[in-house]
């Protein structure tokens, strides 16, 4: 009897055991905090972006691009204290549109579910003149004068720094800049070899000059708008480019003795004999290149601003 007894008590204990164990999977954590994603922002090939999560509860986050761990990022503690904040400095490893995201393990595991974060679409910047290289420009657009059509009799040039421009005005493009690898020298004549404004829909590139505007020096190129044959006037966004072609190193130049042959002219008129011009020599001095010019790095700028910010040309009002 006593041995039965026994293994009823045994039998007793186990049921308890696993009615205890029940009880215990009933009471695990529920409770999901929230965890929010801000900042990222990051431009390409210069600087890094620091993404910030905040927590409701402390814990660790793991920061994660594309669906893919950061670097260094896989579990970032939170501030002990409110708010709980987690940082990620991330580098991209391209431009354009890259989607954040983050999953918060609560230091109270017991207490607390893992929580991940909406999803946060950034977009990563590029330099605003494109390829990085060692030649930096600025470009702006201005009102010139030479206003066409309608606008002619009442809009002069004035100068004034624009991006949206009326059917008839002037545009004028100006420039310059600096080339770092000749110890930030400025963009002059003597070291470029071209320089122009690409328009799209615009067969022919236009030149930039350089030259002295009231008493300060830069490049610019005009382009004519209006509703006459050869003038600019498609509406909307212009797109536009700006090619700088520097050279590395100048062209050496020698002056050189020369000779010619010019015909021969006796009071404004040709001499002849036996019915055919009479040609005589002339000695001159010319410039011959001794050593070509070094190419050196190309400066471009493509505006990639927001649509609100470039360069449009807008019909007149009626």
């Amino acid at each position: 009897m006593k041995r039965l007894i026994s293994r009823i008590a045994i039998g007793a204990l186990a049921l308890g055991g696993i009615a205890s164990f029940g009880v215990t999977t009933a009471w695990a954590a529920t409770t999901v905090p929230t965890v929010v994603l801000s900042g990222g922002s990051a431009v390409f090939g210069v600087s890094p972006g620091v993404i910030k999560a905040t927590a409701s509860v402390p814990g660790a986050v793991n920061f994660t691009v594309g669906g893919t761990t950061i670097t260094d990022c896989g579990a970032v503690a939170t501030t002990t204290v409110t708010p709980f904040v987690a940082v990620c400095s991330w580098t991209p490893s391209a431009v354009g549109a890259a989607v954040l995201g983050a999953t918060l393990t609560p230091t109270d595991t017991a207490t607390y579910a893992t929580a991940t974060a909406a999803a946060f679409n950034v977009i990563v910047a590029d330099a605003i003149q494109g390829v990085l290289n060692p030649v930096t420009l600025y470009v702006d657009t201005v009102l010139g004068s030479g206003a066409t059509g309608v606008l002619a009799p009442r809009v002069g040039g004035s100068c004034a720094i624009a991006s949206q421009f009326i059917v008839g005005q002037m545009i004028v493009f100006r420039v310059y800049g600096n080339d770092a690898t000749r110890g930030g020298a400025p963009l002059t004549p003597l070291n470029v070899s071209s320089a122009t404004v690409t328009v799209t829909g615009v067969a022919t590139p236009i030149t930039l000059n350089y030259g002295n505007h009231s008493g300060v020096a830069f490049w610019t190129a005009a382009m004519k708008t209006g509703d006459a044959p050869g003038l600019y006037n498609t509406l909307g966004v212009i797109d536009f480019k700006v090619t700088m072609d520097t050279i590395a190193v100048p062209a050496v130049t020698k002056l050189v003795n020369a000779t010619k042959y010019v015909p021969t002219l006796r009071n404004g008129k040709h001499v002849l004999s036996h019915g055919k011009w009479v040609f005589h020599k002339v000695n001159y001095k010319k410039t011959v290149v001794v050593t070509p010019a070094v190419p050196g790095a190309v400066g471009t700028f493509h505006s990639s601003f927001p649509t609100s910010s470039q360069l449009t040309l807008n019909a007149i009002p009626a």
